[in-house]
C-alpha cells in the first residue's frame, strides 16, 4: 500500500484551504512562528523563484484534534494536517492574510515584511524603512481585498517621486517588481500527503526523522512530539505554564515571577530530571519510546511505564507552591530579578535538585530551600553549567542515584559545593573572573548578590541596596546605577583610551543616580575626600569593606587599583557565601562501631595505628608517625574508603591516646584536622569523619573515610626564602641567577602529575595560568617566585633534602635538573 501521494499546490490554494479548514496543525507541531528575519528570507527566495522545499501533509480526518493556523479559533477543525513545513506555511498565511500569530513568548501579533521595489530588497521593518518612501512598509497590503494593483502602484510612485526624481527605467523597474510580488501566491509548492491509514505514532516517527537529519529541531522538540502522541495533556500543561509565566496574573495563582520566564522546553527538562534522573535528552527520547538498548525494539509496556513516571514528575514540577518556594531560595541567596541571572540553565537545574530533595528524600522544605540557596549561589558564581551543561548535570544526577537518605543527599550537595569553592578558587580563580568588562559576568552578579546578602548600603548613600533593587519597579531612570570609581572622562584625560580597561568590573560601584551625575568626570582625589569626610570612622570602615575599596585608593595608579579591588571583591563574595552557608544545618554522620572492627582485625578497609605523632621507641614526637597516618588516610580516599583507628596496636591491643601527649581530645582532633588541611587538602575534609571513644584500656580515635576525589599527600611540603649570593653569571651559562634575588622554592617528594594545571583542587597553586610553565624532574617540583607571596613562605627545607629554586619561569626547550638546579640549553621541555 502506498503511504503517500504527491501534489503541486500554489500558495493561493494553500491559503484558501487553511481558510476553508482543510489544513491545520497536528498537536505534535510547535505553535511558534519563525523570527521575522527567517520570514524575510523565505519571501526573498520565493520572489526570486528559488526552491523552498516540500510540504508534508497527513490526511487525519476531521477528528477535532488539529490546531488552526493563526490565532482565530472560530473555524471548524481541519481535515489535513501539515506535518513538515509548518513554519513556512504559517509565515506565508500570516503575511498574505495579515493574520496574527503566536510567537515564542506566547504574545500575539502580525508579521510585517518591508520591500524596496527599486532594489528588489526585502527587510524586517525598522525606523529607517518606515520613513523611507522607497519601501513598501508592509507587503501584506498588496493582498488585501480592497487593494487594486494598478492604483497601488500609481500611488506608490506618486509618493516616491514627491521625495526624489525617478527615471523612466526606474519607474518601469518599480512597476515590474510590485507586479511580480503581487503574483507571488501563484508560486507552486510540492506537497506529499500521507494516507489516512497512517497512525499518529508513525506520523511522529516521520516527523522526527525528517527534522532529525538537520538542525531544525532539538531533542526537546522530539520529546514534545512523543508527548503529543502519547500524552497530549502533558504537553499542553507545559505550554500553559510557560505562557502564564510571561505575564502577571490579576489576583490569581500564577507561575509569573521576576527571575525567569521558562519555556516549555525548560520545564520539560525539569520533569525529565525529576522523573528519570537524566539530563541528556537524546537518551530520554529513546527511553520514552520504550526502546530496548540491546534489541533496538520499542516496548509499549516500557513506554507506558516511563510516561507514567513523567506524569507524576510533571505534576510536582508544575506545582505552583513548589515553584515559588524554590524561587525564594534565589532571593535568600541575594539575587533579585532576571537582570541578575546570567544563566537560566542554573535556575532550571537548581529547581530539579530542589524537587528531588523534597520529593524523593523527604527533606523538609525550609532545609531544602536553604541548601539550594547555597547551591545556586555556587553554581551561578562558578558558571557550573555554562559549558556542556547537559553532560555536567547528567554527571551530578548520576552521583545522586545511589543515595538512600536525606542526610546523604544533603551531604552530597555540600560536597559538590566544597569541591567547587576551594581556597584556591576564592584567592586565585575568582579574582581572575573579575578581570573582565563583561556587563553580564556571573562574578559581577554574585558580587551584587553578596552586597544584598550582607545588607550593604549603596556607595555614599544611607539607603540599602536591597531596598533600591526592586525588579517590579521600572522607571525612566534606574534608581541604582553603576558608577566609574575612576570616571571615564578622567581616565581618557590621563591617556587611558581602551574602553575595555575603562569598563572593568573592578572600576564600578553601585550608587544612586543623582550621586552618579554629581560626580561626573572628577578625578577620585577630587570627589572622594568630601564624601569620605561626611562618614564616621565606623561607617567608612563598613563602606570600604562592602565596596572593596583599598585605603587611599584614589592615590593608587589605575592598574594597581584594579588588581587590589578584585581581591577585595572576591573577599566580599566569600563573606556573603560564609554568611549564607553558615546558616545551614549540619548533617551528622553516624560513628563507626569500632568494637567489631577491632575484633575483625586489620584488612583492606581497616587499619590500626598506635599513635598519631609519637614514636613509642624513642618516646618523642616524630613526623614519620604523622606521615604514616596521612598515608593511610590518602590510601583510603583514593580507594573505596575505610576506617583508621588510632590508639590501637597492630595486634588489636588498645594502647590509648596518652602517649601522644595532647591536653584533651579537642586538641588532638584539631591537630589531625590541621594535618589533613596542610598535607592532603581542605577540599577532602568532607570525606573524613572522626570521633573519640572511651573503652577499657584507654581512649582511641576513630576516623571513618569515604571514597572521594583522588587525593595526593603533600609529603614534606616546604617553601624557603633564599638570598642567592655569589657572582653574576652569563644567562647562557649554567645557573643563570642574579645576586640578591629573593627566590621561592617548593619541595615535594610525592608522585604528582607532570603538569601543575592537572593538579587536583587540593593544590593551592591549581588554576594559575603560569603553572603550565612549572616542570617536574625526578620527583621534585620547582615553582617560580611569582606564584607565591612572601607571607606564604614556610620554614627551610628538611634535612638531607634537595631544594630547587630559580628566579623566573623556565623557558621553552629548557628543563631543570633536580640534582644541579641548573637550566640546560637545548634539551626538550618535559
Amino acid at each position: 500500500m502506498t503511504l503517500f501521494t504527491t501534489t503541486n499546490y500554489p500558495i493561493s490554494a494553500l491559503i484558501e484551504d487553511i481558510d476553508l479548514a482543510k489544513i491545520g496543525l497536528p498537536e505534535l507541531q510547535r505553535p511558534f512562528v519563525w523570527p521575522n528575519v527567517n520570514v524575510r528570507n523565505l519571501f526573498d527566495s520565493l520572489y526570486r523563484g528559488y526552491p523552498a522545499g516540500f510540504l508534508l501533509f497527513w490526511d487525519a480526518g476531521a477528528d477535532g484534534s488539529l490546531k488552526v493556523i493563526g490565532t482565530k479559533t472560530d473555524r471548524p477543525p481541519a481535515k489535513m494536517a501539515i506535518v513538515d513545513g509548518q513554519q513556512r506555511l504559517t509565515s506565508l498565511y500570516a503575511v498574505i492574510k495579515g493574520a496574527e500569530v503566536i510567537r515564542a513568548d506566547f504574545s500575539k501579533g502580525p508579521i510585517r515584511i518591508a520591500f524596496n521595489p527599486l532594489t528588489e530588497r526585502f527587510d524586517v521593518p525598522d525606523a529607517t524603512t518606515t520613513k523611507d518612501k522607497a519601501y513598501i512598509p508592509d507587503i501584506s497590503i498588496l493582498w488585501r481585498k480592497e487593494t487594486k494593483l494598478i492604483s497601488f502602484t500609481k500611488s506608490f510612485l506618486k509618493e516616491l517621486t514627491a521625495t526624489r526624481e525617478l527615471s523612466r527605467e526606474e519607474e518601469d523597474q518599480i512597476e515590474d517588481s510590485i507586479g511580480r510580488l503581487f503574483n507571488l501566491p501563484h508560486y507552486q509548492f510540492t506537497a506529499l500527503t500521507l494516507s489516512a491509514s497512517v497512525g499518529p505514532e508513525t506520523i511522529a516517527e516521520v516527523f522526527v526523522r525528517i527534522n532529525g537529519s538537520g538542525k531544525k529541531l532539538n531533542q526537546s522538540d522530539f520529546i514534545m512530539t512523543l508527548m503529543s502522541v502519547f500524552w497530549d495533556e502533558g504537553r499542553a500543561e507545559l505550554e500553559s505554564f510557560a505562557r502564564l509565566a510571561t505575564k502577571p496574573a490579576d489576583g490569581q495563582a500564577s507561575p509569573y515571577n521576576h527571575f525567569i520566564k521558562p519555556s516549555p522546553d525548560q520545564m520539560l527538562r525539569v520533569t525529565v530530571g525529576l522523573s528519570l534522573k537524566r539530563a541528556r535528552l537524546e537518551a530520554v527520547y529513546n527511553a520514552l519510546r520504550g526502546r530496548d538498548p540491546k534489541t533496538g525494539l520499542d516496548s509499549p509496556e516500557k513506554r507506558d511505564e516511563q510516561f507514567a513516571r513523567m506524569q507524576r514528575g510533571q505534576k510536582t514540577a508544575l506545582n505552583l507552591a513548589n515553584w515559588h518556594h524554590f524561587l525564594s531560595a534565589l532571593t535568600l541567596a541575594g539575587y533579585r530579578g532576571e537582570k541578575m541571572v546570567s544563566s537560566e540553565t542554573v535556575v532550571i537545574y537548581s529547581y530539579v535538585l530542589y524537587l528531588i530533595g523534597i520529593e524523593h528524600f523527604a527533606v523538609p522544605r525550609d532545609v531544602m530551600r536553604q541548601v539550594i540557596a547555597e547551591y545556586y549561589f555556587m553554581a551561578a558564581l562558578t558558571g557550573r553549567y555554562s559549558f556542556g551543561p547537559e553532560g555536567r548535570f547528567d554527571s551530578d544526577l548520576a552521583s545522586l542515584r545511589d543515595l538512600k537518605t536525606a542526610e546523604e543527599y544533603l551531604a552530597k550537595l555540600r560536597e559538590l559545593m566544597g569541591l567547587a569553592l576551594t581556597d584556591d578558587y576564592w584567592t586565585i580563580n575568582l579574582p581572575s573572573q573579575l578581570a573582565t568588562s563583561a556587563a553580564r559576568s556571573p562574578a559581577l552578579f554574585a558580587y551584587n548578590a553578596a552586597l544584598i546578602r550582607l545588607d550593604a548600603v549603596a556607595l555614599y548613600s544611607p539607603f540599602k541596596i536591597a531596598a533600591l533593587v526592586d525588579p517590579a519597579v521600572k522607571g525612566a531612570k534606574s534608581v541604582l546605577e553603576r558608577h566609574h570609581l575612576f570616571p571615564r572622562g578622567y581616565l581618557e584625560e590621563i591617556g587611558q583610551k581602551d574602553i575595555k580597561q575603562i569598563n572593568q568590573i573592578a572600576n564600578f560601584a553601585s550608587v544612586e543616580w543623582p550621586q552618579n551625575i554629581k560626580i561626573g568626570k572628577q578625578s577620585p582625589a577630587e570627589y572622594v575626600r568630601a564624601l569620605d569626610s561626611a562618614l564616621s570612622a565606623e561607617e567608612r570602615e563598613r563602606m570600604y569593606f562592602w565596596h572593596a575599596m583599598p585605603p587611599l585608593w584614589w592615590e593608587m595608579d589605575y592598574q594597581s587599583f584594579l588588581v587590589e579591588r578584585r581581591m577585595r571583591m572576591a573577599k566580599v563574595i566569600r563573606r556573603a557565601w560564609e554568611d549564607l552557608s553558615g546558616k545551614s544545618r549540619l548533617v551528622s554522620v553516624a560513628p563507626v562501631d569500632v568494637t567489631e572492627l577491632i575484633a575483625a582485625g586489620e584488612g583492606d578497609a581497616i587499619e590500626f595505628k598506635s599513635t598519631l605523632r609519637t614514636n613509642l621507641h624513642t618516646g618523642k614526637h616524630d613526623d614519620k608517625m604523622q606521615l604514616a597516618v596521612l598515608k593511610t588516610i590518602t590510601g583510603f580516599l583514593n580507594a573505596k574508603g575505610g576506617t583508621l583507628l588510632i590508639g590501637v596496636s597492630d595486634n588489636g591491643e588498645i594502647q590509648g591516646l596518652e602517649a601522644d601527649g595532647f591536653l584533651n581530645e579537642d586538641k588532638m582532633g584539631l591537630h589531625l584536622v590541621n594535618l589533613m588541611k596542610d598535607r592532603v587538602g581542605e577540599v577532602f575534609m568532607p570525606y573524613v569523619h572522626y570521633h573519640f571513644e572511651d573503652e577499657e584500656g584507654g581512649a582511641r580515635l576513630g576516623c571513618a573515610l569515604r571514597q572521594g576525589a583522588k587525593s595526593r599527600l603533600r609529603q614534606g611540603w616546604r617553601l624557603s626564602a633564599l638570598l642567592c649570593p655569589g657572582r653574576r653569571r652569563d644567562p647562557r651559562a649554567t645557573g643563570g641567577l642574579d645576586p640578591g634575588v629573593l627566590q621561592a622554592a617548593l619541595w615535594m617528594t610525592g608522585r604528582w602529575p607532570r603538569d601543575l594545571s592537572a593538579l587536583s583542587a587540593s593544590s593551592r597553586f591549581a588554576g594559575r595560568s603560569t603553572c603550565r610553565n612549572v616542570l617536574c624532574r625526578k620527583g621534585f617540583w620547582i615553582v617560580p617566585l611569582g606564584l607565591v607571596q612572601r607571607q606564604e613562605l614556610l620554614e627551610a627545607r628538611p634535612r638531607n633534602q634537595q631544594i630547587l629554586h630559580f628566579d623566573q619561569p623556565p623557558l621553552k626547550r629548557r628543563y631543570f635538573d633536580a640534582q644541579t638546579s641548573c637550566p640546560r640549553q637545548g634539551s626538550k621541555l618535559e
